[in-house]
């Protein structure tokens, strides 16, 4: 899977921009909130109709502007692929795949795969379950993009049963236990499939998350995941029964996929309270590599790799140690900071001033 050309009209900073890849790196070069990011982020939106950044779609539009438009063409599995998207400041936008428009966002998935690497990664290690169990349900769906559906039927079951706790206000009259146990068996159905995917995803990640750590740290340590989820053992309607007199006294959903943990240790201890940021930082990258190896052997084509100015947070040893692991497959890298050593790209774009420039 490659891109070749990339068009922006009215994408964040972007009145119109166009530009080439090479089949291997390219480097995006310039100074600190000259448009390199944007270029990125672009890229990403074309694989998934969301920003990595985690930005609403109506920030994607430039300033004073209604609509934008991210226009990519490329090759995957030897065909010609050309994915069109309009970003609009209110209501939904259009997608089409070579000419056909898609008539929901889920039909793109699987058309277009990258790998993202930023700063904020440091997150999936020092922050909270819920990213971590974002990059966990990102990775099913990269490699599986069915597994969207299950994800997003799982999201809507929790919304409408949260309602219901919340408006039983902590007592159950026969219609709203009748509706509990609709939603309950709902949430049973997609929570084990859900929670199921995460597990078997975890066991193929832990081999391959421990060679990466090896690679980008330099040193050897036992680093290791763990799906933690305790309602697995007896199953989830039998934890929902447990948790009925609580989760009707809260009005929230306590116990379920949403609530699980994706727990990362360093030689036997956890990764987020007791590792350096040095380590954290190379647990992190060995995640996002774990998962790229992951994706690229399930799909038999490796994602395109996005590398975000995370060499800015690395040392010199981390950096020159991800570039001499970098997996095959097409790469991005935008820097502000000029190229790191090791780095050779094929081709090097210069940004500046809202124009992107070969230099």
């Amino acid at each position: 899977m490659q891109l070749q050309r990339l068009w922006l009209t009215d994408f964040r900073s972007y009145p119109s921009a166009e530009l080439s890849f090479a089949p291997g790196l390219t480097a995006l070069l310039g100074a600190n909130g000259e448009g390199k990011t944007n270029v990125m982020e672009a890229v990403g939106y074309l694989a998934t109709l969301s920003s990595f950044r985690g930005a609403p779609n109506d920030a994607l539009v430039r300033h004073g502007e209604q609509t934008a438009v991210v226009r990519a063409e490329g090759e995957r599995e030897g065909r010609s692929l050309l994915i069109e998207a309009e970003i609009t400041t209110s209501g939904r936008g259009r997608v089409q795949v070579n000419k056909q428009r898609l008539s929901r966002a889920r039909d793109l998935l699987g058309a277009l795969r990258v790998s993202v690497f930023s700063p904020d990664d440091l997150e999936l290690v020092k922050g909270g379950p819920a990213g971590r169990r974002g990059y966990l349900d990102d990775t099913l769906v990269a490699r599986q993009p069915k597994l969207d559906l299950v994800r997003s039927d799982l999201d809507r079951v929790l919304r409408q049963r949260n309602a219901l706790l919340k408006q039983a206000h902590g007592k159950v009259t026969p219609e709203i236990d009748a509706t509990l146990m609709v939603w309950d068996a709902k949430l049973v159905e997609a929570g084990e499939a859900l929670a199921d995917a995460r597990a078997d995803l975890v066991d193929d990640l832990a081999p391959v998350l421990a060679e990466a750590y090896d690679q980008v740290a330099g040193r050897p340590a036992h680093v290791q995941v763990t799906y933690q989820a305790p309602w697995r053992e007896h199953g989830l309607a039998a934890a929902l029964e447990a948790a009925r007199t609580d989760e009707l006294r809260r009005g929230l959903s306590l116990v379920g996929p949403h609530r699980d943990e994706l727990m990362v240790t360093l030689d036997g201890m956890p990764a987020r309270t007791h590792a350096s940021q040095g380590e954290q930082r190379s647990v992190a990258l060995a995640l996002r590599l774990a998962a790229h190896r992951v994706v690229t052997e399930a799909t038999g084509s490796p994602p395109i790799l996005l590398l975000d100015d995370v060499f800015s947070e690395l040392d010199p040893e981390r950096s020159a140690a991800l570039l001499a692991h970098l997996p095959a497959g097409q790469t991005l890298l935008s820097s502000a900071a000029g190229l790191p050593p090791g780095a050779e790209p094929e081709l090097v774009l210069r940004v500046e001033g809202g124009s992107i420039t070969p230099g």
